[in-house]
């Protein structure tokens, strides 16, 4: 399974706090691949080049590319701006359930005057969505069943009756005609004046309604519990948010279809979440991921036949995500292996000095340098091997290497750093035998891990508190100030010897 996402958050300051399904959204970006063929696309593709085929986009002279650019902007908001709640409350599937479960209301809409009644198919889609939502709710009160199988049922029953009902629709005289079809897998060309003004009437009201109780909205998401012991209507404000999604779940039908639709909720403002962790932060990211998701798969889609515009535009929304995913500033996937990789590199080189200084130790800081041969030795390592730690040091500019390669020579900064990690490995030895009382013998391998991150604060903590001990557990002297600072004999001008200033 791939990993999941957590942010720790401070709910006052709209800080984020969820986890997202990763698995979920790879696999909405890849079902859009299946039904490309089947979906419609913004405009007919006339005997021309691409390059006027952009121009022509560009300069918005098809009415068909307006009204579906247009429609494009509305769902990118309404469903950018809705999505992002259902994220950070972990409702992913009970989007995906209502973008299914409003199907048979389409299909009970189009009966009820057998045209393609924008609204009154909306309205019984929205009818039909709501009681999907009640039925979950249902369920899971009244039996021991948890909410991600109610949701399973739920989604798997509305959509085979609707598709029953759009097979029925489909035998009738002018069933072939209707068009009903589009709003199982989308068709952004069909989009026209009726459907903008729908579009237009829920986004608005979606932006108005989160802007009036985005402080309620934001408490119950993140801490329902403080929200009811604040006395905020929890179910009600819950009840609206579902009723808002429906009324974006259903005027996205149109355009990508009901395949489709649960990807828009999620996949911008999963991007989001990626990029920031503060709510109002995340609601304009998701916003303008969504748009710019709706206007690339509408660009591209007109470019040639036979490129659907739905399922481009959810490839296009899953490409924004896939780049943050990868390049996000604070959790890319490329940043944190870059990362892990410079720090295990510093690691490496800072185990070398310390293995350089135990060496010298061992001659009594005697000597200029230490014996690249010996150092193999004691870390039981080949020479190649060592030579490459070496040369390691010698591009951090820690030590230089004699011109045989046989003596490895630190410099100032490098000598320091070494005494800075043996100095902490055997402060926090002594720390852990004497305040936590564990047995010498087993405090080595959590000194090794922690003494490449002890801040300078902390070290100087731990020295008040061991009263500024001068040997570990083991007998072995603790570098001083004076011995981490203090001049030895030395090689020229960039390189330090290994003897002690102090006792």
């Amino acid at each position: 399974m791939p990993p999941s996402f957590q942010e720790t958050v401070r709910t006052p300051n709209g800080r984020l706090r969820g986890r997202i399904g990763l698995s979920h959204l790879l696999f909405l970006a890849i079902a859009s691949i299946p039904f490309a063929a089947r979906a419609a696309r913004v405009g007919d593709v006339v005997e021309t080049s691409v390059w006027t085929q952009a121009v022509r986009f560009l300069t918005l002279s098809d009415p068909s590319v307006r009204y579906a650019l247009l429609g494009a902007v509305l769902i990118g908001v309404s469903t950018g701006l809705l999505g992002s709640f259902i994220v950070v409350r972990r409702m992913a599937m009970a989007g995906d359930a209502l973008s299914h479960a409003v199907l048979p209301g389409v299909a009970l809409g189009f009966l009820w005057n057998m045209s393609k009644d924008p609204m009154a198919i909306f309205v019984g889609a929205t009818l039909a969505g709501l009681l999907g939502t009640a039925f979950v709710s249902w369920i899971t009160s009244t039996t021991r069943i948890k909410e991600d199988a109610a949701l399973g049922m739920v989604l798997a029953g509305f959509f085979s009756v609707g598709l029953c009902l759009m097979s029925m629709i489909q035998g009738l005289p002018t069933g072939n005609k209707s068009g009903i079809n589009s709003f199982i897998f989308g068709q952004a060309a069909a989009i026209g004046p009726s459907d903008l003004k729908l579009m237009a009437i829920v986004t608005v009201g979606a932006l108005l309604g989160v802007g009036l109780f985005y402080r309620q909205l934001l408490v119950t998401s993140f801490d329902p519990g403080f929200a009811r012991a604040s006395g905020l209507p929890v179910r009600w404000v819950h009840h609206g948010l579902m009723l808002f999604l429906a009324f974006a779940v259903v005027i996205a039908l149109q355009a990508v279809g009901v395949v489709l639709v649960s990807a828009l909720l999620i996949i911008p403002a999963a991007t989001a979440y990626l990029l920031t962790d503060r709510m109002h932060r995340m609601l304009a990211i998701a916003v303008a991921a969504g748009v710019a998701a709706g206007v690339a798969g509408s660009f591209v889609s007109f470019l040639a036949p036979a490129l659907p515009t739905g399922p481009f535009i959810v490839l296009a929304s899953a490409s924004l995500f896939s780049a943050a995913f990868l390049f996000s500033p604070r959790q890319g996937l490329l940043l944190r292996w870059w990362h892990q990789r410079s720090r295990n590199a510093r690691v490496a080189r800072e185990n070398t000095l310390k293995a350089i200084y135990h060496l010298s130790e061992a001659h009594g800081f005697k000597g200029e340098g230490a014996l690249v041969r010996e150092l193999a030795e004691r870390r039981r390592s080949t020479l190649e091997e060592e030579l490459v730690r070496i040369r390691g040091l010698v591009a951090a500019g820690w030590a230089t290497l004699s011109d045989d390669r046989a003596v490895v020579y630190p410099t100032p900064a490098g000598w320091q750093r070494g005494s800075e990690i043996v100095r902490n490995h055997r402060l926090w030895e002594l720390y852990l035998t004497n305040a936590a009382q564990i047995s010498p013998d087993h405090v080595h391998e959590d000194a090794e891990k922690i003494e490449h991150v002890l801040g300078e604060e902390l070290v100087r903590e731990l020295e008040r508190r061991l009263q500024f001990a001068t040997v570990d557990p083991h007998g072995k002297a603790i570098p001083a100030i004076g011995d981490i600072r203090g001049s030895a004999p030395s090689r020229g001008d960039t390189t330090i010897g290994f003897r002690r200033s102090g006792p």
